[in-house]
């Protein structure tokens, strides 16, 4: 395996939790689905001229169109949309997290009948490690405040569509051009969005120093540099192995809010981390060790 490879899901990890970060700081200056349809549609343009300048590979055919679409609307509309929305509706962070945790389970359950692919014993008893340790990791803030059904519905909602992108991404991605690919998931996305929030919010925003700052990490940082490297460890190895990296992203993302706001990090959330870091390992242990021989 090359440097890259390795250290790839780590990085991965560590930019895709600052999403919750970046939730925090951009929803007090526009609505959930307002703000991610103002973000999808920026990336759209950036991804456009991507295109362009490198002169990607074109999509061909309605097939590779539709296809790209559905996975853009189930990852970036549902998925981003159920969390925000439920982050705005008062549901804890921690509480979020741990419902997206369920995502690599499902994908593991779901991945034999629709890709074919095989569940380890070992890879099982990883999951639950990586569960259990995440679970150590939020038990503080799960105790602390109160959960609407709205909030937690919301957020079930974007729990089922990433788990649903990921799996028809990995069956369908191989075939499409990722970055042509890319342009049109986030173009579908945001018209989802702000059909939505046309109909549900204000559609105003204010365009603050601090926001502009905070769009430009959404956009260039998560929705350009995490997505293409998503789309890279997915394509290059199993579904259920990608998506067990998961079960990091809580711990990390407390890590950072313990350094950019002054959080306290209890011993518990360390020993979290390390029961999901063990997790993680043994479900993606036996994709390394085939790629090693």
């Amino acid at each position: 395996m090359t440097l890259w490879a390795r250290l790839a899901p780590g990085a991965f990890v560590l930019i895709w939790s600052t999403g919750f970060i970046g939730a925090r700081y951009g929803l007090p200056y526009a609505a959930p689905l307002t703000l991610l349809g103002v973000r999808m549609s920026i990336a759209t343009a950036v991804f456009a001229l991507l295109v362009l300048a490198l002169r990607a590979p074109r999509l061909k055919g309605r097939r590779q169109y539709s296809r790209s679409a559905i996975v853009g609307i189930l990852l970036h509309a549902v998925y981003l949309g159920g969390l925000f929305v439920a982050i705005d509706l008062g549901l804890p962070v921690s509480v979020t997290a741990l419902i997206v945790c369920l995502q690599p389970i499902l994908v593991a359950i779901l991945a034999g009948p629709v890709l074919g692919e095989q569940v380890h014993a070992r890879q099982w008893l990883g999951f639950a490690l990586g569960f259990v340790g995440a679970a150590i990791v939020l038990a503080p803030g799960l105790t602390s405040g109160e959960t609407s059904i709205a909030a937690a519905s919301a957020a079930i909602v974007g729990l089922l569509g990433t788990t649903a992108a990921m799996l028809l991404q990995k069956k369908w991605g191989d075939d499409i051009p990722p970055v042509s690919g890319t342009t049109v998931q986030y173009a579908a996305a945001a018209l989802v969005l702000l059909a939505v929030a046309s109909l549900t919010e204000p559609l105003t925003v204010d365009w603050t120093p601090t926001f502009v700052a905070v769009l430009a990490y959404m956009v260039l940082v998560l929705s350009v540099g995490a997505i293409l490297l998503m789309f890279w460890l997915i394509r290059r190895g199993t579904a259920s192995g990608f998506t067990s990296l998961y079960f990091l992203v809580p711990p990390a993302t407390l890590v950072e809010a313990a350094i950019l706001f002054g959080e306290r990090l209890p011993l518990l959330a360390l020993i979290g981390f390390v029961v999901a870091t063990i997790g993680v390992a043994l479900v993606r242990a036996p994709r390394q060790v085939a790629e090693a021989s």
